[in-house]
């Protein structure tokens, strides 16, 4: 059968790192979980109870395109507690995820063989969506120099038009983060240019040290995505959301009905209560912080001394070229020799991402030690 060249993506190695994890857990060995960006805590208590509640007096069926009104009113109160920034409810887009906000974004922005700037190591999907749509990923190197994100500068040096930038700050896989004043310098940069500006968010909440900024604190005309997949804990619930400008909002909710209909009703209904969940939530990060400390003390003293600085989300982005020039058969061997499960760096980066590898410490402490142990015994 022909089938067109949008299906033509790169597979997220990710996945199929944990599908070959789940593959040795089902023969009954053991598997430390280090591969997926995934919280290893349930959604919050009081998010389970509203989710029970609504399925006992709620009809669970279509909402409107862009989300439940009250929803769309609590995400614009999130923004006002903590950013301190006025937003009006209705610029809030409830998504099927942050997947279905960036589609959304790439589709109403661009224009096939428009070319979208993206950070190369960076999240695999952003290419693949951008390359769905026949919209151009042009990748732009960076490194530990300017801590992992673009520059204007690094962004000069490409040849030929651009039409957007895509920045994530914390970002897959590095963790690293842009200072408020690099942020504003990229967005004023990209106005001056005319290029679109999309924010990743989705990390926004889980740092250490120091906290994140929205790019809503230096413009309007800024798309953001978030999601409630990494800070809320709710991976499976499919539910995240855009914030947009005005004028863009008839196209986002023209093609999301179209597309999607809408975001699950029954997980619209559950995050109402996300918002009021701070205290259980600090308590996730606090294990993060924990796990993330203990890899930072210890990978070092096994030869891993060249990483990103993980200052926020849950992951540690590892320069492992002492040992080998194939990741991704590293990470095989790595699998099935001691069990500890891990992302090559090529599904972040074609190019370099063959010497790096991802670690996520999203998962357990007690996971996190025991990954450590093999880890040491395996490189000894």
């Amino acid at each position: 059968m022909k089938h067109t060249s949008r299906g033509d993506v790169s597979p997220f190695l990710a996945m199929e790192v944990l599908k070959a994890a789940n593959a040795r857990e089902s023969q009954g060995k053991t598997v430390y979980h280090m591969e997926v960006g995934q919280p290893a805590t349930s959604a919050p208590a009081p998010v389970l109870e509203a989710a029970k509640n609504a399925l006992d007096t709620k009809s669970i069926g279509y909402t409107e395109a862009l989300g439940i009104p009250p929803l769309r009113q609590a995400i614009a109160n999130h923004y006002r507690e903590m950013y301190g920034i006025d937003l009006d409810p209705k610029r809030v887009v409830v998504t099927t995820g942050s997947s279905t906000g960036f589609l959304l974004s790439f589709l109403s922005l661009f224009n096939p063989k428009d070319h979208v700037v993206l950070a190369e190591p960076g999240y695999p999907a952003y290419r693949n969506i951008l390359g769905s749509v026949d919209v151009e990923a042009v990748g732009l190197p960076c490194g530990p120099e300017t801590n992992f994100q673009p520059t204007p500068e690094l962004i000069d040096a490409i040849e030929g038009p651009l039409h957007g930038l895509l920045v994530a700050s914390p970002a897959n896989p590095t963790g690293t983060m842009l200072t408020p004043d690099e942020l504003e310098k990229l967005i004023k940069y990209c106005h001056g240019r005319g290029m679109h500006f999309i924010s990743d968010e989705i990390y926004h909440g889980l740092t250490y040290g120091q906290k994140a900024v929205s790019a809503l604190s230096y413009s309007d005309d800024v798309i953001i995505i978030n999601s409630f997949s990494k800070y809320f804990s709710m991976t499976g619930w499919r539910l995240g959301w855009m914030i947009v400008p005005e004028d863009l909002l008839g196209s986002i909710e023209r093609l999301s009905q179209s597309m999607f209909i809408s975001a699950p009703a029954l997980s619209q209904y559950a995050a109402l209560a996300a918002f009021d969940c701070k205290d259980e939530l600090e308590g996730y990060i606090h294990n993060y912080a924990k796990n993330r400390e203990i890899l930072l003390r210890e990978l070092p003293k096994m030869g891993l001394d060249k990483f990103a600085e993980a200052h926020g989300a849950f992951y540690i982005y590892v320069n492992v070229s002492h040992l080998t020039d194939d990741s991704l058969k590293f990470c095989q061997r790595m699998l099935n020799e001691c069990g500890v499960a891990a992302t090559p760096g090529l599904d972040f980066d074609p190019h370099r991402g063959h010497e790096y590898i991802r670690l996520s410490f999203a998962g357990a402490t007690e996971d996190i030690e025991g990954a450590v142990i093999a880890l040491r015994k395996w490189l000894s």
